[in-house]
């Protein structure tokens, strides 16, 4: 089997005006699609961070993949991802997922990995999840992931979309929101993104939560780096209960040296609240350092930007070597990315805590997989007997996606332009911010 062509699809999706620190998401967010199809016909899928960069990135190694052996591609771009030692220059704190140009050949590499291992999966009547390695569950359980968010559902002019969720910029807000999502899909734990508003503030919106949710449901607290090791220490202790039992406190500053000290200081005060990050820990090369500080008890990982599904897997092996768990990090996405998210994890045991996703923040208007939206049931995505990924594209949609791409005006991710535009035109991010 060899291939024959490589399509890439760049397409826009509305995105509702949720807040981190890095600042306000864009009206749309934006994908690439990416096709291999075999000289026989069959079509291998994946879905990637879009714009322009990463689009003309794929092309940049079409030469390669035309006539090239999907079983064999993988390990012949392997220099993609391998030999990445240092690491530590790497890191996510100012730059925004997908923005980070010394990881461009990771995602590039893991776009073309997935597409692949679809195909192949076509090919032989198999799922990928039994390709690399084999499933251990067969659902794969995900977190709500509630945001502070402005008024409005996302898309621009006469693609407004409604706003399912409200505005939510206060504790009882989030409160809300949180249930809505539970009510919709039965989430079985929340990963809340912080460092918008004051500490105080976000204390109280987790407290909030806990009371409402009771003692079942773990809770996890992400600030984006927006706080001091002061700040980070002081919430550590304020939530040092409300985080128990199954919740993290993650990248609460900046580094992997802030990380430590914090963890450090929470542990003398016998706080055993662990430290997470996909922000300063993104690469191997990062590794030795955080487990030499002792600054990150959990990784989060993603096969976007870490090279790939195997990569992951990998991960996986040297975290539980040194006894560091293990969740997904996540982006506005897609169903074709929710499925790879959900086949990776599916295959690799030591992800035991509920993946992240964006996906209840994405609507049926703009989903691309023939069938209509992924359905998450009981806070979990099924990973059935369908070969490949289990989806094909509806191509109505990604026709629509383009045209949406077409007619917007955004080529990149920029969280802080858009503060600027509509919260405060001085608006810069400032880490610490608090």
């Amino acid at each position: 089997m060899r291939i024959r062509d490589l399509r890439v699809h760049s397409i826009a999706m509305a995105d509702p005006p949720l807040r981190s620190s890095y600042g306000l998401h864009q009206p749309y967010a934006l994908r690439n699609v990416i096709e291999i199809q075999s000289e026989d016909g069959i079509i291998g899928i994946s879905e990637t961070y879009g714009g322009d960069e990463p689009a003309k990135a794929l092309e940049a190694i079409r030469e390669k993949l035309i006539g090239a052996c999907p079983y064999r591609l993988t390990g012949d771009l392997a220099k993609m991802v391998e030999g990445d030692a240092s690491g530590l220059d790497r890191s996510q704190t100012h730059n925004v997922p997908g923005e980070n140009p010394l990881d461009a050949d990771a995602r590039t590499y893991s776009a073309i990995e997935t597409a692949c291992l679809d195909l192949i999966g076509k090919s032989v009547g198999l799922p990928v999840c039994d390709l690399i390695g084999g499933r251990i569950r067969d659902k794969v359980p995900f977190s709500a992931y509630p945001f502070y968010k402005h008024t409005g559902g996302g898309g621009e002019d006469e693609d407004i979309r409604k706003d399912e969720y409200g505005e939510a910029l206060s504790p009882e807000g989030i409160v809300s929101q949180v249930q809505k999502m539970r009510d919709k899909y039965n989430f079985n734990s929340i990963k809340f993104k912080g460092g918008v508003l004051e500490p105080s503030l976000e204390i109280e919106t987790i407290r909030q939560l806990r009371r409402s949710l009771g003692r079942s449901v773990p809770l996890r607290i992400d600030p984006n780096c927006a706080w001091s090791v002061e700040t980070s220490v002081l919430v550590g202790e304020d939530l040092a209960e409300e985080l128990s039992e199954g919740g993290y406190l993650e990248d609460p500053c900046v580094g992997l040296d802030g990380m430590s000290e914090v963890r450090r200081r929470l542990l003398s005060k016998g706080i055993e609240t662990p430290l997470a990050s996909n922000v300063a820990v993104t690469s191997f090369g990062d590794i030795p350092e955080a487990v030499r500080l002792d600054a990150v008890q959990v990784v989060l990982c993603d096969h976007h930007y870490w090279g790939g599904m195997r990569q992951v897997q990998q991960l996986a092996r040297v975290c539980k070597t040194f006894g560091i768990g293990l969740s997904m990090h996540s982006n506005s996405h897609l169903g074709v990315s929710l499925m790879a998210m959900a086949h990776v994890a599916s295959a690799t045991p030591h992800l035991t805590y509920a993946c992240d996703t964006h996906y209840p923040w994405q609507s049926e208007v703009d989903e691309i997989v023939d069938g209509g939206r992924v359905p998450i049931v009981d806070g979990c995505v099924s990973v059935t007997e369908k070969p490949g990924l289990g989806v094909v594209l509806d191509y109505d949609q990604l026709e629509r996606g383009k045209e949406r791409f077409n007619k917007c005006s955004y080529r990149k991710r920029d969280d802080e332009a858009e503060m600027r535009k509509h919260i405060d035109p001085n608006w810069t991010r400032r880490l610490p911010r608090w």
